[in-house]
């Protein structure tokens, strides 16, 4: 929500007597337990998906951390754990039929998996394996395994011992049995390269190196060459030593990318695992998630975190202007930073929606962003640092928060216009009370927000993007040629007036532009994953108007219904103070936003509500109490959501107030953990 234009519908101010009394309202909604979400593990198991375990060595006492080992006797007691729960152990062939439309896969599926190439995968983990006749996947790194005998390996930045790692030869020997997969974890990608010009090393197969000398990024030209000179290497290796050509890749540290996947699958790779969260699924077999098995877990730890990973998850968002942290001080920005990432890790929540673009001055049009691109200046290359500061210092995921269609492009594309009903023979105009948007139906604009979109998937490992609340078309909108043009392809009238001249063509207009926004969003989202990987996800802002009143999609291009098909996470902006609903009929509001989404099966696990932190109509936009902020996150979760946040968060203010809220959404505490 842009911190100007906060709603279609902002008429008049709230009072602060009116704030403070937001904690009443009536008794919250029950919901009855037959309506409410069910635990994971009493929902059925998924058609053809398959819990897939990542391992890595395998030790007889004091598991060393530092290659992420697990006890012998407490591996064999969860591969027993396992069976005597009714998991079954399945082959890559089996994944790859059920892929393929052949037999389906059991139910609770597991595939186990095991990286890096250690030896004691030959001497401990596989006898125990094939006294069960259980199948797994072993992928050695090719460099580690090419070491003579006499040296020792060198693994990241220390020497280990060479007999820590198989030999080729033993390789040979797992592969003849025909029950170890020999897959691939690169030839000499497992290491991290320069990132960025604030000096983080991300993983080599996943990054564009950056290059402090000429202070440039590699091209996607060298990046390509570079994964398919790896890919080429290893898979020679294998072929050799296992007498076929392997099909498994495990990507080193879990990274990886779009445009490396298309590399693999060109030589011969048909699965791809990652390091990603939930079940996987036959029917992505490129990008397969896996549960890291580390910390060398005691039997309870085991059994949570399988059950746990079984799960979609629960989604706690804190929305975060990037504008808070830059600073011209670099020393400052990186101070800033630092206390972003110590309270979401604080918070304990599970994502941070982060602005990519620059908007200071709180118009709602991107001049600017925060990463190298060809279209608009660079503010400061700062999404990058803080996207990987939030992913492995507070561990959460991070999708990129970006407009839609207001960015201040140079040239000529066309705007959104604004047909007037109040003086017909005027020329359209932009509406000033509305965002600054480019025409969806201009091409030329597309080619540009196509452009943007890959440059900024290059310039980080997201997980996600939040297409932002701009991208809306009110009922005299949009009167652009390229617009009026996309109507009369379409078979529409070409003019405003028509299109509105009577309800029958005013609905099929309607459901054009909500239909043309969707396919926009989908068409940038393709072009992300193409680059940066199929995992990424979709969320998209919804006003609460178009859910509430249906009839409302007129004024705004939105519908609930086509927001539940096309993106991963509906996320309607759950604002009743910027909705001028009075403070003390809040509760109620909220209550009944929940339930008109309920009536839709399912549809509560792919909502996440986004609460407010500010009253944008008040003076001065003064944060919401904190304890107010709460209550509502516990009333949306006693009318029956799981998934929720709120915007913005001020880090450096401590609004709202860690204290009062970690205990409202954190999925640390109760009944949580």
């Amino acid at each position: 929500m842009s911190r100007l234009h906060v709603s279609v519908f902002q008429c008049i101010a709230l009072s602060c007597c009116l704030l403070l009394s937001a904690c009443a309202g009536g008794a919250p909604r029950f919901t009855p337990a037959d309506q409410r979400p069910a635990p994971a593990q009493d929902r059925p198991w998924p058609e053809n998906h398959v819990l897939i375990l990542a391992y890595h060595d395998i030790e007889d006492t004091d598991p060393d951390q530092r290659f992420l080992a697990v006890r012998t006797d407490l591996f064999a007691a969860q591969m027993e754990w396992l069976r005597t729960h009714g998991y079954h152990a399945v082959s890559v062939d089996q994944i790859l039929a059920a892929h393929a439309g052949g037999t389906p896969l059991p139910e609770k599926a597991v595939l186990l998996t095991f990286d890096d190439g250690y030896h004691s995968f030959y001497s401990r983990a596989f006898p125990i394996l094939k006294a069960m006749n259980w199948p797994s996947v072993w992928a050695p790194v090719g460099k580690w395994l090419d070491t003579p005998a006499s040296e020792p390996v060198l693994f990241g930045a220390v020497q280990v011992p060479r007999e820590r790692f198989a030999t080729w030869d033993e390789v040979s020997r797992v592969a003849a049995s025909g029950l170890v997969e020999i897959g691939s974890h690169t030839d000499d990608l497992h290491h991290g390269i320069l990132a960025n010009p604030q000096g983080n090393m991300e993983p080599a197969a996943a990054t564009h190196r950056y290059d402090p000398v000429t202070q440039t990024y590699e091209s996607s030209t060298a990046y390509r060459r570079r994964i398919e000179t790896d890919a080429r290497e290893i898979t020679r290796k294998i072929e050799k030593a296992a007498g076929k050509a392997p099909r498994v890749w495990i990507w080193p540290y879990g990274a990886a990318t779009g445009e490396a996947m298309a590399l693999i699958q060109k030589h011969g790779y048909r699965i791809g695992l990652t390091l990603d969260d939930g079940l996987a699924d036959a029917g992505r077999p490129l990008s397969m998630p896996r549960l890291l098995i580390n910390g060398s877990p005691d039997m309870a730890a085991f059994a949570r975190s399988v059950l746990a990973f079984e799960s979609r998850g629960i989604q706690r968002v804190a929305q975060v202007d990037l504008d808070y942290v830059y600073d011209p001080d670099p020393g400052q920005t990186d101070r800033n930073l630092d206390a972003l990432v110590q309270r979401i890790a604080d918070l304990e929540i599970s994502t941070v929606y982060l602005q990519a673009f620059a908007d200071p001055g709180g118009d709602g049009l991107a001049r600017e962003v925060y990463f190298p691109n060809r279209w608009l200046p660079v503010r400061a290359d700062l999404f990058n640092r803080t996207v990987w500061q939030l992913r492995t210092r507070a561990h959460v995921e991070v999708y990129a928060w970006m407009p839609v269609l207001s960015f201040d492009f140079p040239g000529d594309m066309a705007r959104v216009r604004r047909w007037n009903p109040d003086d017909a023979a005027a020329p359209s105009q932009p509406d000033p009370g509305q965002y600054r948007r480019l025409s969806p139906f201009d091409p030329r604009a597309r080619e540009a927000l196509i452009g943007l979109y890959e440059d900024m998937a290059r310039s980080a490992p997201i997980d996600g993007i939040l297409f932002h609340d701009d991208a809306i078309l009110s009922d005299y909108e949009d009167a652009s040629a390229p617009a009026l043009a996309a109507y009369r392809a379409a078979g529409l009238p070409d003019s405003i007036p028509a299109l509105r001249g009577d309800p029958d063509t005013w609905q099929r207009w309607t459901r054009f532009k909500s239909r043309t926004l969707i396919e926009l969003t989908g068409q940038l989202a393709a072009h992300v994953r193409a680059i940066r990987g199929t995992h990424v996800k979709t969320a998209r802002n919804l006003y609460a108007e178009p859910i509430l009143n249906p009839a409302s999609e007129a004024w705004f291009a939105q519908n609930l219904d086509d927001y539940l098909a096309a993106y991963d996470w509906t996320v309607p902006m759950a604002m009743p103070l910027m909705e001028q609903v009075p403070a003390s009929r809040a509760d109620a509001w909220l209550d009944r936003l929940v339930e008109t989404i309920r009536q839709r099966p399912g549809a509560l696990e792919h909502t996440v509500f986004e609460l407010q932190a500010r009253d944008w109509n008040l003076p001065g936009k003064p944060p919401v109490d904190s304890r107010i902020l709460a209550g509502w996150m516990q009333r949306l979760q006693r009318a029956g959501a799981r998934h929720f946040g709120y915007y913005p968060d001020d880090f450096a203010l401590d609004r709202p107030v860690l204290e009062t809220i970690r205990p409202a959404i954190s999925t640390a505490w109760y009944p949580h953990r």
